[in-house]
């Protein structure tokens, strides 16, 4: 099971890339990178949701999204500090981990 969630967080960190490549692609190789972290975005949740509930693995996949974009932005792009939208992230962090925590592997259909 712990493979599934490395492949999770490996989906998660392409996901993080192509939201702010969607933002900030500005020529034909940024758009082709773009679209590559899309693909192996998807393909990586589809794999580990094998294994994982897909509800819960599309919780964690998200909210990684969610909050590693919206940290790279301050850090790299200048985006303003807003102490409501950290805690706010912190939270959402914090159900991803209990849901993750909880989370038991299964058989899917194709297995």
């Amino acid at each position: 099971m712990k493979r599934s969630w490395n492949i999770v967080l490996l989906a998660g960190i392409f996901e993080i890339g192509w939201v702010i490549g969607l933002k900030h692609a500005s020529n034909v190789g940024t758009w082709v990178l773009t679209a590559i972290a899309i693909y192996l975005s998807m393909h990586l949740l589809i794999i580990a949701s094998r294994k994982l509930s897909v509800g819960t693995s599309y919780a964690v996949f998200t909210g990684m999204g969610t909050a590693g974009t919206v940290i790279l932005e301050i850090v790299l792009f200048g985006e303003p500090f807003n102490l409501v939208k950290i805690i706010l992230i912190l939270l959402l962090l914090t159900g991803v981990i209990g849901l993750k925590t909880i989370t038991t592997e299964y058989e899917g259909e194709g297995s």
